[in-house]
């Protein structure tokens, strides 16, 4: 039967002090990474039309006009607009790193950070009783569930519970902490998490079969 594991979190991930400006930077520039950055607006060079003189230079009692294309016509040009642009803003892993131990250790505090043995018994999926089981485990309605990349059967049972937000444990970071009332980790994806990122040159990327089939579609 599926239950809490109870583990002593490690203090120097789950203990440390909550930076707050620190936090406060990191997700801004994740959100700003986030932007597409694909806004655009015409000059009064780039808008057709407006090549001919709207009336004479002299004579009329009005200001000299050139073009209906100028700025200050209706369906003229935009003058200083916004133009394509990268938001992203470079910030050092390190600071990514403590910003999420100091949102991890905010939660942990609360008692908002759970450990599973798992989600989900057998191999086939089952949403009913792995939504059971986080409502059983916590009182909060937005969930983090950090998962390892191989579970597909909890992925499929949870990837369509609209309060439920699921994650790789490679992909954690401080924006999904901070906008989720609890944290949720199967036993596999804590161990995972705990020992770190794998180092070295064997070290492979592994797909699942998940994500196969996306990129197939």
């Amino acid at each position: 039967m599926t239950q809490v594991v109870s583990v002593d979190l490690p203090g120097e991930i789950f203990d440390v002090q909550t930076n707050i400006p620190l936090i406060h930077q990191v997700v801004v520039a994740q959100l700003a990474a986030a932007r597409q950055g694909t806004h655009k607006t015409k000059t009064r060079g780039e808008v057709s039309g407006g090549g001919k003189k709207p009336y004479r230079q002299k004579g009329t009692g009005r200001a000299r006009q050139g073009s209906t294309r100028a700025p200050q016509f209706a369906g003229g040009g935009v003058v200083h607009g916004p133009v394509p642009r990268d938001y992203a803003q470079r910030t050092p892993k390190k600071m990514k790193a403590a910003a999420l131990r100091g949102a991890l250790s905010d939660r942990a505090r609360d008692g908002r950070v759970i450990v599973v043995d798992a989600l989900v018994e057998g191999a086939t999926p089952n949403t009913k009783s792995a939504v059971a089981l986080l409502k059983g485990v916590t009182e909060h309605k937005q969930v983090l569930v950090v998962l390892q990349r191989t579970d597909e059967v909890s992925y499929k049972s949870l990837r369509n519970v609209p309060t439920v937000h699921l994650i790789d444990v490679g992909q954690l970071n401080t924006y999904d902490v901070l906008v989720n009332d609890a944290v949720v980790f199967t036993q596999g994806a804590y161990d995972q998490f705990v020992a770190g990122p794998a180092k070295g040159k064997s070290v492979t990327a592994v797909a699942s079969s998940l994500e196969v089939e996306g990129s197939e579609a």
